[in-house]
């Protein structure tokens, strides 16, 4: 997959090709509708298929100061998700004061049709653009008819009689039901990032963690989970997550720390994907380091109890096996997963 950084990186072989625009934060099963139609129109008129994306997301911007909406993916993550849909190419546009304020038709007639000219347009069937939100899909199926490409919309994902949106996947993480998100999404919600050196606090409870920095301003996600993580120096593997500030050690960023049961090895600086499978408690504060040891031994203990009841079976240490035997007890897949790794971008 190309990721084109900015209009102003377009060249005359992109043009002629078949597009959609949007945030696409998540990438969930409304927005694989999209990308399916996109992709037969790709495969009907020979053309390559592109998604248009902003940096930063437009709330996000529009936010300011205050607290944008909790952030589903970064750009890396979901770049990985486009590419595992088979996209040739994104256009990351630089969401700014500049880009707020074009005119709806000036966003047609300067990037959509004299740098793209693209053939084909989809979007979503609630997709508004332009200063004040004034292009909407009319505008966009009238400016068609005069420069010749089509447009077409795609109506909503409906699941359970509500429709599939990155609000209901954001809503359904921050009440801890897991298993909703992975209906919405299409696969379990995870988190993408380089394992990095921390506090050694949790080696000297008895419990080591992977530690991975969310580079995010707001997170979905917060509490003790059951997850599976993997990497391209690790299978599939069960653990315990914590998301949260740390209270008890007077963290002061949100962090991702992973324990891996049973695991020996060294992953740091590796790029890992961390699978969140099951809502296990919120984070919470303890008068001392005994009380939160105490507190991860039970989780652990719980999060044992949830995989074995899903046949995900734990690894023994690799010494423990006999030789030739190493691979012999490799976790079961993963439930819902799209196969993606954290490698490539």
């Amino acid at each position: 997959m190309e990721l084109i950084r900015g209009q102003h990186n377009l060249r005359p072989h992109h043009r002629g090709c078949v597009a959609t625009i949007g945030n696409f934060d998540g990438v969930h099963l409304g927005h694989r509708m999209i990308f399916d139609q996109l992709a037969e129109q790709a495969a009907r008129l020979r053309r390559p298929r592109l998604a248009i994306t902003f940096e930063p997301q437009p709330q996000e911007f529009f936010a300011g100061p205050k607290a944008p909406p909790a952030r589903l993916m970064r750009l890396r993550e979901k770049l990985l998700a486009l590419d595992g849909l088979g996209i040739e190419r994104v256009l990351c546009l630089k969401f700014s004061h500049s880009l707020a304020a074009m005119p709806a038709s000036a966003f047609i007639e300067d990037l959509l049709v004299e740098r793209l000219d693209i053939r084909y347009l989809v979007v979503g069937d609630d997709f508004r653009f332009g200063h004040r939100r004034a292009g909407d899909f009319a505008m966009l199926i009238e400016a068609g008819q005069r420069h010749g490409f089509a447009v077409a919309d795609t109506h909503s994902h409906i699941l359970d009689g509500e429709r599939v949106s990155s609000t209901r996947v954001r809503e359904a993480l921050g009440q801890g039901d897991l298993e909703l998100a992975a209906r919405l999404l299409g696969r379990s919600y995870d988190m993408c990032g380089r394992v990095a050196y921390g506090d050694q606090i949790g080696r000297t409870l008895g419990f080591p963690t992977a530690n991975i920095h969310l580079l995010r301003r707001v997170t979905p996600v917060y509490g003790v989970y059951a997850v599976m993580m993997s990497g391209p120096g690790l299978q599939l593997w069960p653990g315990v997550a914590n998301i949260g500030h740390r209270p008890t050690v007077r963290g002061t960023r949100a962090q991702l720390e992973v324990h891996l049961l049973d695991f020996q090895g060294d992953l740091y600086g590796q790029q890992v994907k961390v699978d969140f499978l099951h809502y296990l408690r919120p984070e919470q504060r303890f008068e001392s380091l005994d009380g939160l040891r105490r507190q991860i031994k039970r989780d652990e203990q719980v999060a044992r109890a949830y995989f074995a009841a899903r046949g995900i079976r734990i690894p023994p240490p690799p010494s423990l096996l006999p030789q030739g035997e190493e691979n012999s007890f490799l976790p079961a897949p993963l439930p819902q997963g799209d196969g993606r790794s954290c490698t490539g971008f």
